[in-house]
């Protein structure tokens, strides 16, 4: 397995834990980064740096955005909202979101596909095509130009 999808379980993970209420806002960095080491030191001690300092650049990439996360989620979830979501399945959307939208060195495959095999990993048996299906009508949207607003 690659350090990035280490890293993607790693944030997940350690957002499952948080699953912050859609929109809450991001804690305090402080706070974050020090619950965050002590996650790893639990769960993660022989990850090497450049994993953890990935996970952490995305975990807090989430928190710092998630109102336009969820936004877009909701947006292309037919009939479901990210509050009503498995805590698994948004918070598997929520990183993969977060990429598309804002991780534009990563290719869109790559983001799609990795949330989909992580889906597979921890999700339930419909996780992964749940997750396909709203991500593939993200990055659609984004080859498009469109931000998802015209819904």
């Amino acid at each position: 397995m690659g350090k990035r999808r280490s890293s993607r379980k790693a944030a997940l993970q350690f957002l499952y834990q948080l699953d912050p209420v859609s929109g809450s806002g991001c804690p305090e960095l402080s706070e974050l980064r020090s619950d965050f080491k002590y996650f790893c030191s639990l769960h993660h001690e022989s990850e090497g740096g450049e994993m953890l300092k990935f996970a952490f650049a995305l975990c807090m990439g989430v928190l710092e955005n998630i109102a336009t996360v969820d936004n877009l989620a909701d947006r292309f979830s037919e009939h479901w909202k990210v509050s009503r979501m498995s805590r698994i399945d948004r918070n598997i959307l929520r990183l993969s979101v977060y990429e598309i939208v804002f991780l534009s060195d990563i290719p869109l495959a790559v983001t799609i596909n990795e949330a989909v095999e992580v889906a597979k990993e921890f999700g339930s048996e419909t996780s992964a095509a749940f997750i396909n299906g709203i991500l593939d009508k993200i990055g659609k949207s984004m080859e498009k130009g469109e931000s998802g607003d015209d819904k």
